[in-house]
């Protein structure tokens, strides 16, 4: 296996285990399950991070909940056929697991980097309050031929900057996966709660030809 498409997509997630384990899928014989990871932010808030993880890494028979886990792995894309609809599903997918305790979660628990190309125009667009925002579709070679398919999101500077690339620009990114909630219009006054995953990215970098 080409050990530089490992690295263009490398995740470390460290937080609280926030559900139960679910049957996802199985290859090979070896099982794999899906549950969610609480992930503080710098802020006061927290992300909601999906896993997937192989049975042999974890007892998935034992409660973990509120334990501790320290995640590494790619973050990935699938399209599931959910409501009718094709639709990208995102899980982080883990390569190790650990149980740590409580004081190992540090100051930075959320971090990626992708290393990939641009393969949807960027869409840019200010806030009513002025802030940018640059939305970037990124392609990410896995290997057996495979891509996932990581929405990215920028800010301020970056924002601009991202705005002028182009599709098939190769970029790098750094930043962090966010759970964004938000409630879908299904009806004339019906609602359903969804949550959107995302990267959201501090560092950012294009690869000049």
């Amino acid at each position: 296996m080409d050990e530089n498409i490992i690295r263009n997509n490398q995740v470390n997630i460290i937080g609280e285990i926030h559900s139960g384990f679910e049957f996802s899928h199985e290859v090979y014989g070896e099982g794999f399950y899906n549950f969610y990871v609480l992930v503080p932010r710098l802020s006061e808030n927290e992300d909601v991070i999906p896993i997937t993880v192989s049975e042999r890494l974890i007892d998935i028979n034992s409660d973990h909940i509120g334990e501790v886990v320290d995640v590494s792995g790619q973050f990935r894309s699938y399209n599931r056929h959910l409501e009718g609809k094709n639709r990208l599903v995102l899980t982080v997918f883990a390569r190790e697991l650990i149980l740590v305790g409580d004081d190992e979660i540090v100051k930075n628990p959320n971090y990626i980097f992708l290393d990939g190309y641009i393969c949807k125009p960027p869409l840019y667009r200010t806030t009513p309050f002025g802030r940018e925002i640059t939305d970037v579709l990124l392609a990410v070679n896995r290997p057996y031929n495979k891509s996932d398919y990581i929405p990215c999101i920028c800010w301020g500077r970056n924002a601009k900057y991202a705005s002028e690339f182009k599709v098939g620009n190769k970029m790098k990114i750094w930043g962090r996966i966010q759970s964004r909630s938000y409630q879908k219009r299904v009806g004339d006054e019906q609602y359903i709660h969804k949550v959107a995953y995302e990267v959201s990215i501090s560092k950012i970098e294009k690869e000049e030809k």
